[in-house]
């Protein structure tokens, strides 16, 4: 097409003339201005904003859920709850002191056998029991009492009883609860029906009925055991008795004659023993007895002989021994001490030493006498061993030959033993089987039976709301993610940013109803004025060297507000003392001729034809400072016109003439136009209309201005909605109070009474 050709064409003239446009100063990227880590991981106003933004999806679902579970709430059939409270002790009560047929559990165990009892509670067999006690299962009146469906009437009879039991037995197991206390023995049983007396007769019968299944099984167990024991002790007596006369039989004829319990030396424990045998135990003890003493008497005569008569022990030992040495020693200490005053033969010391001399023959006596003792203890202990040993010698051959002859003996005493205490390890155990099953002793036990509960368990009012309010909630949240997800609107400044990856340069509210541009921009102080003075702020400070001489104004379709920012974009830079050059250059679809009030008679068409120059279609406006070129007669190829020569001659005289130069130009998609356009102005102001363009729609619009090269300076947010966006992150109440003489003097500014030399 001609238009792109003239695009491309454009474009390298673009890039070959860097003095039509100015660097870029702000960076069209998401998060401008921050370091990658100033944004939170979590940002919850971001969740926040949406949720109010979309808060009539959430309320809505919110209430239509909580309506709907109210609805079915209050619908649903009242269904009571009738509990019947059991203990169950891993052991019964022990009347006797006796074990039980049955295995008892263990502590490790435990808790396998608990949930054993629950099985056995939730069973078939015990709800058939329940059926059977109850009659359950008996009529279909009995049947709809439960809640059951009865079967169709077709069929034998025997066909719908048993069709009428399996209904019975269907609804009984689906109505049961059983749930354990947490740490104890003790468990609920309970049963729902919207019959509250039904609920509690059912209940209790399901615990009675568990109660004598538990004691039919321990019956039953016992009365195995009984039958088995009864035949066992009954073929063990037999044998008994036959066992009985082969020993005595065999015991008269070898002549074996035994007494006593053994146990002590040797024998087995409990067998009896013969007299010879005794004897040689007895003789056999006494020799090892005497044997002990002999050692040790031999070992004292062996140290007696060897070692000084008086060192012995038993000398040293000896009373008299003892008391004859202290005398003497008396003695000697008398007559040493008169020996001092006496001479030796002096009568006294005379005496004293026939005394001496008599103790110390008196203590050889005794010592030698205590000697002689000992050899004489010896010799009799070795006397005694000798005849103790022949006689053991001679029992050993007799007890041998005993031995020989018992062999069968021990054989049949044994099998005797043993068949005795079988015998009577059957007859007691099944004396205890027979005590203990009689006994209705039972580990499980009613606490509290069920009554008729006075209010209905089931539909629970306040649960049903609170789960139809969360589940409102959710619906209303997820579909508000979902419509987040697929919106494909630009609504936010945020939007711009993150969908677009362009600045934000100003957000222009939406007028109120009744109100017009002309008036909006007209009132200084309202905040339609303030966002193109915002605007205007952005725009100085958008290039190093302040606002570009020529800025083209933009939009991806019509109708977005394009020729209201141009036009207050001129407007407000006259005001503030600058000379500005307003131009229409949609030669498509003029407008701004109506804005501003002038016939368009000549104008762009003309001038870029070549048959008008640019003082003959600037026009003054009402306004000082600002002067409209229109669009003239509509041209039948509008890029022909924008892509020629005459474009960049415009722009250098009109820059020559004037501050800025603000084209109102076409929109990008569709037409050639724009990009053309953008490749020569210093800048470019995409507009872009809040919840009006589709984020694909802005995406190929700026594709095609940065393929024509244009120097794109920011993003113009119109008509935006703070209150229905409830967009936090700015604030765009422009309710000043304008007072005073700063107020005056503001407003004598925005009103264009200023010096001529004041600049932004």
């Amino acid at each position: 097409m001609l238009g792109d050709n003239l695009i491309d064409e454009r474009a390298g003239r673009g890039a070959a003339s860097g003095a039509a446009r100015e660097a870029p100063y702000l960076a069209p990227a998401p998060g401008w201005g921050d370091g990658p880590g100033d944004q939170p991981i979590l940002d919850l106003a971001i969740y926040w904003r949406m949720a109010l933004k979309h808060r009539n999806l959430i309320i809505g679902c919110f209430l239509g859920v909580l309506a709907l579970g109210a609805a079915l709430t209050f619908l649903m059939t009242p269904i009571y709850t009738a509990q019947a409270t059991l203990q169950i002790d891993r052991e019964s009560a022990r009347v006797f002191n006796l074990e039980e047929v049955s295995p008892s559990e263990s502590l490790i165990q435990g808790e396998e056998f608990f949930q054993t009892q629950y099985g056995l509670l939730r069973s078939r067999s015990l709800a058939e029991r329940v059926i059977s006690t109850l009659g359950l299962a008996s009529s279909d009146e009995a049947l709809e009492s439960i809640g059951a469906t009865p079967p169709p009437d077709q069929g034998s009879a025997a066909a719908r009883a048993a069709a009428r039991r399996e209904a019975a037995l269907e609804a009984l197991q689906e109505n049961l609860s059983v749930s354990p206390v947490r740490g104890s023995r003790l468990v609920a049983v309970g049963f729902d029906n919207p019959d509250p007396v039904v609920a509690a007769r059912i209940a209790n019968a399901f615990a009675e009925n568990f109660i004598q299944a538990n004691l039919d099984r321990k019956f039953e167990s016992s009365k195995y055991a009984r039958e088995f024991l009864e035949e066992r002790i009954a073929q063990t007596k037999v044998r008994l008795e036959e066992t009985e006369r082969q020993l005595v039989a065999y015991a008269a004829n070898q002549q074996i004659i035994n007494v006593g319990e053994s146990g002590e030396d040797g024998d087995t424990p409990g067998a009896s023993r013969s007299l010879t045998s005794n004897n040689l135990v007895a003789l056999n003890s006494a020799l090892a007895r005497v044997r002990a003493e002999r050692i040790a008497a031999e070992e004292r005569w062996r140290s007696a002989s060897s070692s000084p008569l008086m060192s012995l022990p038993a000398v040293l030992a000896n009373p008299t021994i003892q008391r004859l040495t202290e005398q003497r020693a008396l003695l000697n200490a008398e007559y040493q001490q008169k020996g001092q005053l006496y001479q030796a033969e002096y009568p006294e010391m005379v005496r004293l030493r026939a005394q001496i001399q008599e103790a110390d023959q008196q203590i050889r006596t005794i010592a030698t006498n205590i000697r002689n003792s000992i050899q004489r203890e010896y010799e009799t202990l070795a006397n005694q061993e000798q005849s103790l040993q022949r006689q053991v010698t001679g029992l050993t051959g007799e007890v041998i030959d005993l031995r020989n002859r018992s062999i069968q003996y021990n054989i049949l005493q044994r099998e005797l033993d043993t068949t005795r205490t079988l015998y009577e390890g059957l007859l007691q155990r099944y004396k205890e089987v027979s005590v203990t099953g009689g006994v209705a002793a039972n580990n499980i036990s009613i606490v509290d039976a069920a009554a008729p509960p006075s209010e209905p368990s089931k539909p629970d009012l306040l649960l049903n709301l609170l789960l139809a309010a969360i589940l409102g909630l959710g619906l209303g949240v997820v579909g508000a993610l979902v419509l987040e997800a697929l919106d494909e609107t630009v609504a936010t400044p945020d939007d711009a940013e993150s969908k677009l990856g362009s600045p934000v340069l100003g957000v222009v509210p939406l007028l109120a109803k009744g109100q017009t541009t002309a008036s909006a921009l007209a009132d200084v102080r309202s905040a339609f004025s303030e966002a193109y003075y915002s605007l205007i702020t952005a725009l100085q400070f958008s290039t190093p060297d302040g606002a570009p001489a020529s800025i083209l104004v933009s939009s991806a379709r019509p109708a977005e507000g394009k020729s209201t920012t141009a036009y207050a974009v001129a407007l407000n830079m006259a005001r503030v003392g600058r000379r500005v050059l307003l131009v229409d250059g949609d030669l498509r679809n003029p407008s701004m001729h109506r804005v501003v009030g002038i016939e368009n008679e000549r104008g762009m068409s003309n001038l870029l034809s070549g048959s008008a120059d640019l003082a003959s279609v600037v026009h003054p406006t009402a306004h000082e400072n600002l002067a409209f070129i229109p669009c003239g007669p509509l041209p039948p190829n509008p890029a022909e016109l924008w892509g020629g020569d005459r474009v960049r001659d415009f722009l250098n005289e009109a820059r020559s003439r004037f501050d800025h130069v603000v084209i109102d130009g076409p929109p990008v998609l569709g037409f050639a136009d724009a990009p053309l356009l953008a490749a020569v102005v210093g800048g470019v102001v995409f507009v872009l209309e809040s919840r009006g363009t589709k984020r694909g729609q802005a995406r190929g619009a700026l594709r095609r201005l940065r393929v024509g090269r244009a120097h794109l300076l920011g993003v113009v947010l119109t008509k935006f909605n703070a209150k229905s966006t409830s967009y936090g992150g700015y604030d765009y109440a422009y309710d000043y109070n304008y007072g005073g003489e700063q107020g005056d003097d503001q407003a004598r500014r925005r009103g264009g009474k200023v010096r001529k030399g004041d600049r932004l």
